[in-house]
């Protein structure tokens, strides 16, 4: 099983740490880049958790100019940056993943709680490798045959965090458009039912559909996104959107909210968890 403990999420704790920091100093970017010889570009690229490595050294400064004195306070900030910089299971794979893509993965491999839409496909948790690679396969970009494999090897690694005794909890409403869409065609997508079946017994997943029958919905005319839950309390939620114009995060406390609530009016209107057993049955039944 992949490991748990994420790189990602320590260099986000500690991006969120020296922003607060400059903050209380009364510093502005530029008063800090100055004093560091620094560019602004650099200090932005650090207070937003890009950097891939956390520099010791960089850090170690910060501190300092932030009048960061406490030993214990320090050490910890340390520690946050040293972990930051090990690389995680999927860092073999990066070269072939985007960005932003790489960085949920990382946020996801340490988050105790999901909680995600998906209007037109089956969510990457649950998808069968087939179904996953007949998804893989029709994205926009020529990449080769062996970058398309990788890709869904790092989705079915993915799915080994649904198990175990520190599994990842999963709460995922679909619309029913997701089992009507034939992709890779019907043995696929049988296949691909009984893997929902399969998945929504197990104890950390909760799966909701949200059937035609219902007309119009909150989610109707919006697109797929997925809330990301972690089990300190210093990190913050964030939520991932992927759609045509990219992908984003959204770490806003009021905007993190607002896809909340849309969650919970999601989940309003769909089935229930055992009306959706049922519903999938029937489908696998007729198919």
């Amino acid at each position: 099983m992949p490991e748990r403990r994420s790189p990602t999420l320590r260099r986000r704790r500690l991006s969120a740490e020296l922003r607060q920091l400059r903050a209380h100093a009364g510093m502005t970017l530029e008063q800090v880049a100055e004093r560091l010889e620094f560019s602004v570009a650099k200090l932005r690229f650090i207070e937003s958790a890009q950097w891939i490595r956390p520099n010791i050294g960089d850090v170690r400064n910060l501190l300092e100019i932030y009048g960061v004195t406490d030993e214990r306070e320090r050490e910890e900030l340390l520690r946050l940056a040293r972990e930051g910089r090990q690389k995680g299971w999927w860092q073999p794979y990066s070269k072939m993943l985007s960005a932003t893509y790489t960085t949920y993965i990382g946020l996801e491999a340490e988050a105790t709680k999901l909680l995600t839409y998906q209007p037109l496909i089956v969510p990457g948790l649950f998808q069968t490798e087939a179904y996953a690679r007949a998804l893989i396969r029709v994205t926009p970009d020529e990449a080769s045959e062996k970058v398309l494999e990788d890709r869904v090897t790092v989705r079915m690694e993915r799915q080994q965090i649904l198990t175990g005794p520190d599994a990842l909890s999963v709460w995922a409403v679909i619309d029913e458009a997701v089992l009507r869409r034939p992709i890779g065609g019907p043995q696929v997508m049988r296949a691909q039912l009984e893997r929902l079946a399969e998945v929504a017994r197990l104890p950390g997943v909760t799966l909701q559909l949200i059937p035609f029958a219902i007309g119009a919905h909150p989610g109707a005319g919006r697109g797929p996104f997925t809330i990301l839950q972690f089990p300190e309390e210093a990190d913050r939620d964030a939520v991932y959107v992927d759609n045509f114009a990219g992908e984003l995060y959204v770490e806003e406390r009021a905007e993190v909210s607002a896809f909340h609530e849309g969650f919970r009016h999601l989940v309003g209107v769909a089935l229930s968890p055992a009306d959706t057993m049922t519903f999938i049955a029937g489908e696998l039944a007729n198919s």
